[in-house]
């Protein structure tokens, strides 16, 4: 047997050989391992009744739920049990908290509780933890890719840290696919990777510590396929491409192509073209772009170049923008593209845009005056006698609700900023600001 057909003859994938022993060797999470911090504390052996804090792990899969817990339990020295919500039902909860309970009267061992997607659980299995939480039968290290506000009682909540795992930078990736080629437990150097290989493995596993793993393991066996040379066999682009069945995009997140790619999303919003709009976010998601990202740029173009015109695209952009944070990918790419076949659909206008714009060139220009006197505050002591607020005229005395008085300093007396156009619902405001123009004393300049 060649080294080659012995390296992926192991029984257990890639992932989980490669899974950490202690949070030292922990890619990722830096926000919750700093000195002192809660997980720290609860892998320390000696850290004792300090480390009695049940925790809930919240992230999307694959960024170190499963292999926090099983560091902390090794580094600790604590009984670890392991349940899935899966498969777990009330019966089983009962029985590991009766276990735990023996274990700590009896021989002065605490266990931790490792309960993967607790989200499944029902409310009446999650309340079948809540004894064991309050009295310190177990320490709970439960896991979910769901909001815990949502899918975790309240009771359990309040007894519990919530900390938020993010998915892994590009670099934490790259740094656990080079420990995965060199580890004995992983390819033990068995194989070698082209520096473009490599980056497409990061880009393509989108955050996901798993994924990267396994694409990997995948690539390796197709690159050492009929291989018994002595040199060691290199992972290129095309093994990776075939391990995960899909095309490989020419998208790097840091260069042009992320820039351009977005510019093109964004300007076949504007252009009213949803099915290139639907293009540009479909390579966006498969190269592995920040849904959120995405999500911000949606809100950008409703503010930007629908505006007045549909008055209910920012808050669909934004109701979007939180469904993607709640949700992740891969579902989030629905609010997503539904956001975007919106904005790309509904009546066009930049005239706020235009208007705040033009505003903020004239005052750094130093085109702006004093406030006009009847405009100024009037309601401080000695205010009166220099005659603030004298003159001024109160809309709503009026039957229409405007009246004819100086708003803007002396300077931009006649200057217009904001002119609607004829197009969706601004139509109508354009109508109301041509007769609220003509209250004013001014002459209507809008655009077509």
């Amino acid at each position: 047997m060649t080294s080659q057909t012995a390296l992926f003859s192991a029984r257990a994938p890639l992932p989980v050989r490669m899974r950490p022993t202690s949070l030292e060797e922990v890619a990722g999470q830096s926000h919750l391992l700093r000195a002192g911090s809660a997980l720290v504390v609860l892998a320390d052996p000696g850290a004792g009744e300090r480390a009695a804090a049940s925790v809930i792990l919240w992230g999307p899969p694959g960024t170190g739920k499963t292999t926090l817990a099983q560091a902390i339990a090794r580094s600790s020295g604590r009984r670890f049990v392991e349940l899935s919500a899966i498969t777990a039902g009330v019966k089983d909860v009962r029985e590991v908290m009766q276990e735990a309970l023996t274990q700590r009267d009896l021989y002065g061992q605490s266990t931790i509780l490792f309960l993967d997607e607790i989200h499944r659980f029902t409310k009446a299995q999650q309340d079948a933890l809540l004894p064991g939480v309050e009295n310190g039968w177990v320490v709970l290290i439960a896991a979910t890719t769901e909001n815990p506000s949502f899918s975790v009682i309240a009771p359990l909540l309040s007894r519990s840290l919530l900390l938020t795992l993010r998915p892994l930078s590009d670099d934490d990736l790259g740094t656990l696919i080079d420990r995965a080629l060199a580890d004995a437990r992983g390819l033990d150097g068995a194989v070698t990777i082209t520096e473009q290989a490599r980056g497409a493995l990061v880009q393509l596993s989108s955050g996901d510590a798993r994924r990267a793993l396994t694409a990997l393991e995948a690539a390796a066996s197709l690159a050492s396929d009929g291989m018994d040379g002595e040199e060691p066999p290199e992972i290129t682009e095309e093994h990776v491409g075939q391990a995960v069945d899909r095309a490989l995009l020419r998208y790097d997140r840091q260069g042009d192509e992320h820039y351009d790619v977005i510019s093109a999303f964004i300007k076949s919003i504007r252009g009213s073209d949803p099915d290139a709009a639907l293009h540009y976010l479909a390579r966006m998601i498969e190269a592995g772009e920040d849904p959120r990202f995405i999500a911000r740029r949606l809100i950008i173009s409703a503010s930007e170049d629908i505006g007045l015109a549909d008055p209910q695209a920012l808050p669909l952009a934004v109701a979007a923008a939180e469904a993607v944070q709640l949700i992740g990918l891969p579902e989030g790419r629905i609010p997503l593209a539904e956001a975007t076949v919106y904005l790309a659909t509904t009546a066009k206008s930049n005239s706020a845009y235009v208007a705040i714009d033009e505003a903020i060139a004239d005052v750094r220009a130093g085109r702006f005056g004093p406030v006009p006197p009847h405009l100024r505050d009037a309601h401080y002591a000695g205010a009166k006698r220099l005659g603030h607020g004298a003159g001024y005229r109160y809309p709503h005395d009026e039957e229409v609700g405007v009246v004819r008085q100086q708003y803007l300093p002396d300077e931009l007396r006649d200057t217009t900023y904001f002119r609607p156009v004829a197009r969706g619902a601004e139509r109508d405001l354009q109508v109301r600001w041509e007769r609220i123009q003509r209250i004013l004393g001014r002459r209507p300049n809008q655009q077509d």
